[in-house]
């Protein structure tokens, strides 16, 4: 129900989804007439693999999630994390509000031993062809060394999981490469991370991210949504630009045709809905946000990343860990 579209794109892109993946069963969760009114308008009804549970109360985008998580308990948000947490669900999506998907989650799912706060993770693309993941994006604004160490073991599992990788390498982002930049909690994070067996490549720069120098990138949320924000913002530049320029006269507007193939595939590749999906690690569960204004292709993103980490069992990946802090 969340979002800035509602059912208007989370009911086709879950439609999308199912079909494209003939072993994922889907709940629609929200209010039973909107959805069914939705599932009417695309020629779909309610199946073995689709099914329908109805919760009255929405949580609003701009809702405090004190209040959402106190006087909200029938929510769509709730009703589908209670689902995860009894085991009649998998994963719980949602493109709702951000905080409070963050605190009902955290308070029904309750987190990991030895995880103090759960962090969002998300991918960034990057100059080698593929992506970084990123975490934490906004959860924590405030983050002890312990805490920040405790990201970076569960943004490596989440890449050695879902991409294969047998030894991500995480780096802790800073003002600079050097051992003696950064405050006090970033410097006792690097040693932290050092010691715990994980394969820390050391401190990086925010270009670090793009250029793909690590795996993963470890920061605390205030920063990292900061970078994420900015980010976002500097695509959409590119692309007005773009547009801008190749519309400013008619031979440059023949030149925007011939170059069109390759506007295309460049606007493909730094597009924020191909990585759409944050992932909320240390959880006894599996919870991703949506961004609230994806299309339906970028929330079935995020169904996909959920499915992913599911079938890669990435929350028993990073208890185990948990349980060898000194693991190699």
């Amino acid at each position: 129900m969340g979002g800035d579209h509602g059912p208007r794109v989370t009911v086709p892109a879950a439609l999308d989804f199912g079909r494209s993946d003939p072993e994922v069963a889907l709940i629609l969760v929200g209010r039973r007439a909107e959805i069914e009114r939705e599932l009417a308008r695309q020629g779909a009804q309610p199946s073995d693999r689709l099914r329908l549970e109805h919760a009255e109360q929405v949580v609003g985008m701009d809702e405090p999630p004190v209040q959402a998580l106190r006087m909200k308990k029938h929510s769509s948000m709730r009703v589908a994390v209670n689902l995860v947490k009894s085991g009649a669900a998998d994963a719980c999506v949602s493109a709702g509000n951000t905080g409070a998907l963050m605190a009902i989650a955290r308070f029904v799912l309750k987190t990991l031993p030895g995880i103090d706060r759960p962090a969002i993770a998300t991918l960034l693309p990057n100059m080698r062809g593929g992506y970084t993941t990123v975490l934490d994006l906004g959860a924590n604004v405030d983050c002890t060394p312990e805490q920040l160490m405790q990201f970076g073991v569960m943004g490596a599992m989440l890449v050695a999981a879902t991409e294969h990788r047998e030894r991500p390498s995480v780096g802790l982002l800073n003002i600079g490469v050097e051992d003696i930049k950064g405050n006090d909690t970033v410097k006792q994070a690097a040693e932290l991370l050092r010691a715990s067996g994980l394969n820390f490549y050391g401190n990086v720069e925010g270009d670090d991210i793009f250029k793909g120098t690590t795996d993963v990138v470890v920061c605390d949320g205030f920063v990292g949504n900061s970078v994420l924000k900015a980010s976002e913002g500097v695509a959409k530049m590119i692309v007005a630009f773009l547009r801008e320029e190749f519309s400013r006269n008619a031979l440059r507007r023949a030149a925007a045709v011939a170059a069109r193939p390759v506007l295309r595939a460049v606007r493909a590749r730094i597009d924020p809905g191909r990585y759409n999906g944050a992932s909320l690690l240390g959880l006894r569960g599996i919870v991703v946000k949506s961004h609230g204004a994806a299309d339906a292709f970028a929330f079935g993103q995020a169904l996909r990343r959920a499915a992913d980490e599911v079938r890669n069992d990435v929350v028993a990946r990073i208890l185990r860990r948990m349980a060898r802090p000194e693991a190699a």
